[in-house]
């Protein structure tokens, strides 16, 4: 089944850009959601709705999870779920930037089993599907190997480093980086680009669902800030944070946080 979903992911991830590219991030109309939740834009509503359709339509069967729909309990009772972030990084679409990203996955009992993740203007096609590995624009990719922290450089934002979090009571000794989408954060760390990614704040599904199996496929290792497995299609979909990397950095990082 995984390697009968991720084609369809991946011609969708595609019309999907070329969707949100007809579109100009800096003069799209936007808006901001309630509850001080983001912005979102005139994009990201036209690639939920032609993502809903093409995929529902394939897969009819499949429930729905994703950031631009509202939820409801019908999905739960389903055997596979889409879970799809239309745009992710939409303040970097909005301000012109080539960061943002499109996140597909498909969720079985809970685990990722196909997944792309898509950045249209840099070209960068991430994939994976359940036991056969991840690759970006067909080429194997493989998360890094290192084991010692000072020599990591790890994706995350400044509120994870303040030094309470930690048990060293310390800002942790890594070399931190940022980008703004987690899709395209998760998809840099299975690149091996950079040692681990992670944030502590509650985390959507739709955010991570994709990298969590890519990452996963490349060799790493994925687990909530407290070191436990990623389950998918839950009734409140939110997890816990996320750390993401090489099995031995992302160990370590686990073990460091307080």
């Amino acid at each position: 089944m995984p390697a009968r979903d991720l084609p369809l992911l991946i011609d969708a991830a595609r019309m999907a850009g070329r969707v949100a590219t007809s579109f100009t991030g800096k003069s799209a109309r936007r808006w901001d959601k309630p509850g001080d939740a983001g912005p979102v834009t005139e994009a990201d509503i036209a690639v939920n709705e032609m993502l809903h359709s093409t995929l529902q339509r394939a897969r009819p069967d499949y429930g729905w999870l994703s950031e631009e729909t509202e939820d409801g309990a019908e999905r739960l009772g389903r055997g596979r779920v889409f879970i799809v972030d239309p745009i992710d990084g939409t303040r970097s679409f909005v301000e012109g930037s080539s960061t943002w990203a499109h996140s597909i996955a498909v969720a079985e009992a809970g685990v990722v089993t196909a997944a792309a993740i898509y950045l249209p203007l840099r070209d960068k096609l991430y994939t994976a599907a359940l036991g056969e590995g991840a690759q970006l624009n067909g080429v194997p990719i493989r998360t890094s190997e290192e084991a010692a922290l000072e020599r990591t450089t790890v994706l995350a934002a400044r509120p994870a480093m303040v030094s309470h979090l930690w048990k060293a009571r310390r800002e942790p000794t890594f070399k931190r980086s940022y980008r703004p989408s987690l899709a395209y954060r998760m998809a840099l760390v299975a690149e091996g680009r950079f040692d681990a990614m992670l944030t502590l704040r509650r985390t959507w599904e739709w955010d991570i669902a994709a990298g969590a199996l890519i990452v996963a496929e490349a060799g790493g290792h994925v687990s909530d800030q407290l070191g436990r497995p990623l389950l998918f299609n839950n009734a409140d979909p939110r997890l816990e944070g996320i750390v993401a990397g090489g099995r031995p950095v992302q160990s370590a990082i686990i073990e460091a946080l307080a």
